[in-house]
């Protein structure tokens, strides 16, 4: 299967694996892979990961036959809020890492899911990411979707990358922000020096984040979140950079939160069109325990 797609004039100058990781069909790694295969194209000559675009160039990616599901199924307790043939919507929660990575080969949401839906689950995201179409960070609690099939998964992957899902965020910040509704606007990218994190940088992908105050508390505040673009830890990169780190976040410098691991930081709402049959779809899940707890700490 051949994937073709024309780069815009406006990415004159982009490097063609951005431009390929921007559509968001395949992780960053496996588009790393594939051009190193020799898999992509340009103007039909192959072209290195390196390759800068000057616009209207006929980009092709040969796609490698979807990888079979590896990691093992594990009777891990998930909250399905949703199900059928093409999908899932889970309410993950804290503590819970979204997929096998090094350190984590295993008890991981994807495991739970694995024996949840009895391996039927999509191989687009490969072996360790099965059914994964976006993710959420292990002390993020809330909604996540998953593909059953390959053919949900491509149409999920591209309303992700098209912005057509909604992701909604409840957060406890540090401090107040000013004003209390409004837009930050600031490209994200790699730390240069600290690699764990991301960063307002400049050159960084364009990234922004909707926010609005739901309720001051004593020395932070209750903060809606929504996600325009969906960058890699972009709510907790965002507000640090604004100078409200996550309460509990202390890889961006967030204050610790007694009896709390983590960043507070709660997927909330999800909207979606059905991949099948675009029928609109919206879930709502409330924020865990820990939330009421800092609440309370904080009134």
């Amino acid at each position: 299967m051949r994937w073709t797609l024309i780069a815009p004039p406006s990415d004159s100058g982009e490097r063609i694996d951005t431009l390929l990781a921007r559509c968001g069909t395949h992780s960053r790694s496996a588009l790393a892979r594939m051009l190193e295969e020799g898999r992509v194209s340009c103007d039909g000559t192959r072209a290195a990961k390196s390759r800068k675009l000057y616009g209207g160039e006929v980009v092709e990616v040969e796609l490698p036959e979807p990888s079979p599901a590896k990691a093992l199924p594990e009777d891990i307790p998930i909250d399905v809020l949703y199900e059928d043939d093409d999908l899932l919507v889970v309410n993950k929660q804290r503590g819970l890492v979204t997929h096998p990575a090094p350190g984590h080969p295993g008890g991981t949401l994807v495991n739970a899911l694995l024996r949840h839906c009895e391996g039927r689950l999509s191989g687009v995201g490969g072996e360790l990411r099965p059914g994964i179409v976006h993710r959420l960070d292990k002390n993020t609690s809330g909604l996540i979707i998953a593909a059953k099939n390959d053919f949900a998964h491509r149409r999920l992957s591209a309303s992700l990358a098209s912005r057509d899902i909604s992701r909604v965020y409840m957060a406890v910040a540090a401090g107040y922000l000013e004003p209390p509704e409004g837009l930050i606007d600031a490209p994200i990218g790699r730390h240069p020096v600290k690699r764990a994190r991301m960063a307002v940088v400049s050159g960084g992908r364009p990234a922004r984040t909707r926010y609005r105050v739901l309720e001051r508390l004593n020395g932070c505040c209750l903060v809606r979140c929504e996600l325009e673009t969906g960058r890699t830890h972009q709510i907790r990169a965002h507000l640090a950079h604004a100078g409200h780190p996550l309460m509990g976040d202390a890889v961006y410098g967030g204050r610790p939160v007694k009896g709390i691991e983590g960043q507070l930081l709660h997927a909330c709402e999800l909207a979606f069109s059905h991949p099948r049959d675009g029928r609109p779809m919206r879930f709502t899940a409330p924020p865990p325990q820990e939330f009421s707890k800092a609440a309370d700490l904080f009134r």
